[in-house]
């Protein structure tokens, strides 16, 4: 995983190292080229020149010595309190003389669960974490790519209740002919973000395979020639689905399944429905469905090469290629 204040990953500096020493180009333009500053690019090659290829990997920015630090006798009381007292900061705030604000903080780099999920009577793990253990992301684009379905309810003519609130009365009253839904079919790679999106009338597992296929094309023309894996939750389209299968071994990839009732392990592209439905799909008031079906082509292409990926730091198309 690149560091979070990183402004290139490894193939940025890497590409960094090719241009400046090999084809002996001048800084400035490498530079310019990466948008990075000129010190940065003689950060990585003298760090290169002094360790090699060992040079370009990320290093710590914990200072060398922490003269504030809280000693290791309070926070060692800190952790007995909570499991003796079993409460709250304030609380253990009072017994050990530390501020409730560092008692937090020392809870929480110390990975002690909170009081909700815990047996208060013997203060034991009773509940299932929410989140995996470490946060991952593969090394590479297209080592990974995570796979799903938005479900959306489609847009009545005139925008519904919406664009005006009168407006579900009078269709309530006129007639109960059910709307019915859109369904989101997204991919999204893991390491980079890119992503790729079509609307479709079902969810079955042909429509998923068919959206696979054209994701791949999608993604191969932006730079990710090969997808490696597939990840998706159980459902029918995925587990089940002979096309969506064939699909996934056309592409000459595995496919993997998360583990049930474990969307978290699925995030990158649950993130995504997320991010899909507040501006993209909520963003504005739409008079009419296909008006929002018109609207996610743009928005994607604003997601993938312009808008800033707070994860990553950068856009997803820069991410493939730095050069971009």
């Amino acid at each position: 995983m690149t560091h979070i204040n990183g402004r290139l990953n490894m193939h940025g500096r890497t590409l960094l190292i090719t241009r400046v020493l090999h084809h002996r180009r001048p800084i400035a333009h490498v530079a310019k080229e990466l948008g990075i500053s000129r010190q940065c690019v003689h950060r990585w090659v003298n760090r290169y020149r002094a360790e090699g290829p060992a040079g370009l990997l990320d290093r710590s920015s914990r200072p060398r010595s922490s003269p504030t630090q809280t000693s290791p006798d309070k926070v060692a009381a800190v952790l007995a309190a909570r499991a003796q007292l079993r409460t709250g900061p304030i609380r253990i705030a009072a017994a050990t003389g530390v501020p409730a604000r560092t008692v937090s903080r020392i809870l929480v780099r110390n990975h002690v669960p909170r009081l909700a999920w815990c047996d208060p009577l013997t203060g034991a793990l009773i509940r299932a974490s929410r989140a995996t253990t470490n946060r991952y992301e593969r090394d590479r684009p297209g080592e990974l790519v995570h796979v799903d379905v938005k479900k959306l309810g489609r847009i009545p003519d005139g925008g519904g209740w919406r664009a005006d609130p009168d407006q579900t009365a009078r269709n309530h009253r006129a007639s109960h002919q059910r709307v019915g839904f859109d369904y989101v079919h997204a991919v999204i790679d893991d390491h980079s973000r890119l992503a790729y999106a079509e609307i479709h009338d079902d969810e079955k597992g042909t429509a998923a395979a068919a959206l696979l296929l054209r994701a791949a094309d999608f993604f191969a023309r932006n730079g990710i020639e090969h997808i490696e894996r597939v990840i998706s939750d159980n459902a029918f389209a995925y587990r089940n689905s002979a096309a969506f299968q064939a699909a996934v071994a056309q592409l000459g990839a595995e496919q993997r399944f998360i583990k049930p009732h474990c969307p978290w392990t699925n995030g990158k592209i649950e993130r995504l429905n997320r991010t899909l439905a507040t501006e993209w799909a909520y963003r504005q008031i739409f008079t009419s469905n296909q008006a929002r079906r018109d609207a996610l082509a743009p928005w994607l292409n604003h997601y993938n090469t312009e808008r800033i990926h707070t994860g990553i730091g950068t856009t997803p198309i820069k991410r493939v290629s730095p050069t971009s």
